[in-house]
């Protein structure tokens, strides 16, 4: 996510934040630095233009010329007018648990309306709303099934039918979804090409008779500046009211983010971040703007620790470490939770001052973590709680039954005493020299 224009931004800054003040000619140096890099990230021109303009007026005027770090300051204004940028005014899809609130999912075929369906479906669920899903797609091959495999796996009801007319339909979800007391109804529309006048009289026609409470248009990340085109042609016809940006996790540049809502004026409400159906989250613009300058995001952080820990196990486990009590079986449990929070690349990537410092082809193996699990599951309940009776036939039994070797089997055990060594001085008031080497 914004890897190039993270990358290109990190080195310019890098270049001014040396400079002990700051004149006309490096500031202007430093914004048509500025300017490529945001133009080869896919930003539109026209927002390049005007988001360079305020950002050099700012940086010629006193608050840098008078500020002790300019090139902090700089970097500070940069971070301002990216955040105005992607600002959402305040935008919040409220959803009730008392009443129904209806939901049509627009955009392009391939785009990822069915996905998105589930993915806030599964999203508001966690929410303790109930919410049901409608495939109103009857021209994609596959797309009604599709959607009716992904409710299965939330265990979400899906309103699917024979009929080919997505009136009838709607009408057929109203009702299921009024005697189902439903809270959330979420209308997966086709894709279709917004200079296909038939198809876009049809979804008119839909938005007409369902008269949603929202309308979101789903854009594909990956699409970069044609999604912004479209995503303008849609607002025309339809007037949504905002935008899904799905595909954000593999989309190296990240221009329709800096750009869709300065083009259309809607602004982005939710981004995915991966295939699975959990990978949803909701756009903060300060947040995704500190993450583009590479100053982490503990918010986003502690948000995805908070969903993958229990408390009452955190603090069970907390005592546990203090007492030097930490088993095998524990750290597991903590393995687990980690998986959870997704690729640790990116999570490494969210804690401030971290991210700049990691090499350009930083990748961590997530396997790693699966290895450690197969080891670790392959021991028996005894052994996980004393790992000391670990003698060489039973770690050759492990190495065995895991398919990884004795090697590893070892590494992992030594690291593991490490780690209980160092909570030890930490319990006990002492500080440790050094992090022990984790098995991942």
């Amino acid at each position: 996510m914004f890897n190039s224009l993270s990358e290109r931004l990190d080195k310019i800054f890098k270049n001014i934040r040396g400079k002990g003040f700051l004149t006309e000619q490096n500031i202007k140096d430093t914004m048509r630095e500025i300017r490529l890099a945001l133009l080869e990230a896919d930003v539109n021109f026209r927002i390049v233009k005007n988001f360079i303009i305020e950002v050099e007026k700012r940086c010629l005027g006193v608050e840098v010329q008078k500020s002790l770090t300019p090139g902090q300051q700089l970097v500070k204004i940069v971070h301002e007018q990216l955040i105005s940028l992607m600002d959402t005014g305040g935008f919040e899809l409220k959803v009730y648990d008392n009443k129904l609130t209806t939901i049509m999912l627009v955009g392009l075929q391939g785009s990822g309306k069915t996905t998105a369906c589930a993915k806030l479906g599964s999203f508001y669920r966690k929410k303790k709303i109930k919410p049901m899903l409608v495939a109103c797609d009857v021209y994609r091959p596959a797309a009604i099934h599709q959607l009716q495999v992904l409710g299965k796996q939330l265990d979400i009801p899906v309103v699917a039918t024979e009929d080919k007319d997505v009136i009838k339909i709607a009408a057929t979800a109203l009702k299921e979804a009024e005697k189902d007391f439903t809270n959330l109804l979420i209308f997966d529309t086709a894709g279709r090409l917004h200079i296909d006048e038939v198809m876009m009289d049809e979804v008119a026609k839909l938005k007409a008779f369902i008269k949603p409470d929202y309308i979101f248009f789903v854009a594909d990340a990956m699409t970069g500046q044609a999604a912004v085109t479209v995503a303008q042609e849609f607002y025309n016809k339809l007037a949504f009211d905002a935008v899904i940006l799905t595909k954000l996790d593999g989309d190296a540049r990240g221009g329709a983010a800096l750009s869709i809502k300065a083009v259309t004026d809607r602004p982005i409400a939710f981004v995915g971040l991966g295939e699975k159906t959990s990978d949803l989250e909701v756009f903060y613009p300060d947040r995704m703007a500190s993450r583009i300058l590479g100053m982490g995001d503990v918010l986003s952080l502690i948000e995805k620790a908070e969903e993958a820990f229990d408390e009452k196990e955190a603090e069970k486990l907390t005592r546990k470490m203090m007492k030097n009590q930490f088993t095998l079986n524990d750290f597991l449990n903590q393995l687990q939770s980690i998986k959870k929070m997704g690729p640790l690349d990116s999570i490494l990537k969210m804690i401030p001052g971290l991210a700049p410092k990691l090499p350009k082809d930083f990748n961590l193996d997530n396997n790693a973590l699966i290895h450690v699990e197969a080891i670790i599951q392959s021991m028996t309940n005894k052994e996980r709680e004393k790992p000391e009776i670990l003698n060489g036939s039973r770690r050759l039994r492990i190495s065995r039954g895991c398919g990884r070797s004795v090697t590893e089997v070892n590494r992992l055990l030594r690291q593991f005493e490490d780690m209980k060594k160092m909570m030890k001085k930490m319990s006990s008031g002492q500080m440790p020299k050094g992090m022990p080497n984790m098995p991942f």
